[in-house]
């Protein structure tokens, strides 16, 4: 075993140790209630823990994992901000509602929706929301099959088979776009970071069924001839799909339905402070125009002289993207969130976010690290490393410093990217810090080339040979991928 590791739960096992025993209860067997293909027949092998070593175990995990609550976290477009903890209290309040509940004992759950689809569709410009889909690229799925039924209704969709998408895009807009059957076409970005207009026009032609667009841009730009773009795809008769990814950095100063978006998809963890991360829980509702309303999921929230309810009769609906109501505990959250801050608070949020990053990129600047586009940015900027050093070595060695790395090598138009949004709930301290903790590394790597190549040297598990990683993953405890793991991790130091 590693001399810096602790031991793991199946090592603390010890025959015997319970951490909880269920109570006893008068009646049959167990194996007289359930059938016999229904019961084990060898006893599955669990470790035998007390609750103290339990406790101990799941607290030391919890002390290895990196959070917000507890460290600097600025991944560029993932927007890792605080979440204030009242909003848990306030999802809690509807925890005991049952989503198979008649919408007649559900009036209040369903108004607050109700009240939070207004609310969305007042900051993005959009006629209808949808709270159903599960995540951001969820709600790009359920965008861009709304975009081919409304081409589809108009007999064009045979004639449309291409999206267009910037060269800085996110990953998920071409692949939601192939996965809904289109070829993509992607536009580079030109010399002060905006999509390259002229390119962009030149693609434009009567097969374009969609253009996908980020704004602010992944590169944290916002593209100034938005108009000019979204007036350029109308013409063809194209739809503007919106990434919502960056909204963070306009929220309640400028809104996409007024830039010429007919479809927007936002991400409540990432601008409405839901938590964010491990796979869930996502939420990404999907505002639109009136003209694509039709074919929202099934069922949508509607009001009437009867109270809320859901409308299953929508004869040209895409049909359902997720189960019951979508990830309500989240909704709730992010109602929550825009009823605390209200339209000036929200203004607040976009201009600190705003603010905040162009101080970070300043201050990286002044340590070695340049934005690779000498402008202002929004929420988030693209900076390099200094000259001869890699981004993943900075990376690492700023886990030796206590803090997070920002996103590297993305978006790709940048060679060794290094995508940092700080977001408007840090501190002027702690930006300091980050841009203080870069510096340090930068003179490190010049006094000691080899413990900078080494780093991280102070955490739980040192640097892994990712790409044996990568090809050969151990996705399964066992004694021995354990024992040999720890092997390794010893003779690394």
């Amino acid at each position: 075993m590693s001399g810096h590791d602790a031991p793991l739960l199946f090592e603390r096992s010890r025959a015997g140790r319970r951490a909880a025993r269920p109570p006893r209860v008068d009646g049959p067997p167990v194996e007289e209630l359930l059938a016999g293909a229904a019961l084990r027949e060898v006893a599955p092998k669990l470790p035998e823990v007390s609750e103290l070593d339990l406790v101990r175990h799941f607290t030391q995990l919890a002390h290895r994992q990196f959070s917000i609550d507890g460290n600097v976290y600025p991944l560029g477009s993932c927007t890792m901000k605080y979440n204030p903890k009242v909003h848990e209290d306030a999802a809690m309040l509807f925890a005991d509602l049952h989503p198979y509940q008649d919408p007649e004992s559900a009036q209040g759950i369903l108004s607050l929706l109700g009240g939070l689809q207004h609310d969305l569709e007042v900051l993005t410009g959009m006629d209808e929301v949808t709270l159903q889909p599960a995540a951001g690229a969820h709600g790009e799925l359920a965008g861009m099959l709304m975009i081919r039924a409304y081409h589809r209704a108009a007999g064009e969709d045979a004639q449309r088979r291409i999206v267009i998408v910037p060269d800085a895009a996110h990953g998920t807009n071409p692949a939601t776009a192939s996965m809904v059957g289109y070829d993509v076409v992607e536009v580079p970005t030109g010399p002060n970071g905006e999509m390259d207009v002229a390119a962009f026009e030149a693609a434009l032609s009567p097969e374009v069924a969609a253009v996908m667009l980020t704004n602010p841009s992944t590169l944290g730009i916002f593209e100034s001839q938005i108009r000019r773009i979204a007036d350029a795809a109308h013409a063809v008769g194209a739809q503007l799909y919106y990434d919502g990814a960056n909204l963070n950095a306009i929220v309640g100063k400028a809104r996409p339905g007024d830039m010429g978006f007919d479809v927007v998809h936002l991400n409540l963890h990432k601008t409405f402070t839901t938590p964010h991360g491990g796979g869930g829980p996502g939420t990404g509702p999907v505002g639109v125009k009136e003209h694509l309303a039709p074919y929202l999921p099934a069922p949508v929230l509607t009001h009437g002289d009867d109270g809320w309810r859901w409308d299953e009769d929508r004869p040209r609906s895409i049909g359902r993207m997720r189960s019951y109501y979508g990830n309500v505990g989240n909704l709730v959250r992010a109602y929550a969130y825009i009823r605390t801050l209200g339209l000036d608070g929200l203004r607040d949020v976009a201009e600190k976010a705003v603010l905040n990053a162009n101080y970070l990129r300043v201050r990286m600047a002044e340590q070695g690290y340049p934005s690779a586009y000498d402008r202002s940015c929004m929420h988030e900027f693209v900076a390099r490393p200094p000259e001869g050093l890699r981004t993943l070595d900075v990376a690492k060695a700023l886990l030796d410093e206590g803090m997070h790395p920002m996103t590297v090598y993305f978006p790709l138009v940048v060679k060794e990217a290094m995508m940092v949004e700080p977001t408007e709930t840090e501190s002027l301290e702690s930006l300091d810090a980050y841009a203080e903790a870069l510096g340090r590394i930068r003179e490190l790597a010049v006094a000691d080339p080899e413990a900078f190549a080494a780093a991280p040297r102070t955490t739980p598990v040192r640097r892994l040979d990712e790409v044996a990683a990568a090809r050969r993953p151990v996705l399964r405890w066992s004694p021995e991928t354990h024992e040999a793991i720890s092997g390794r991790e010893d003779e690394a130091g």
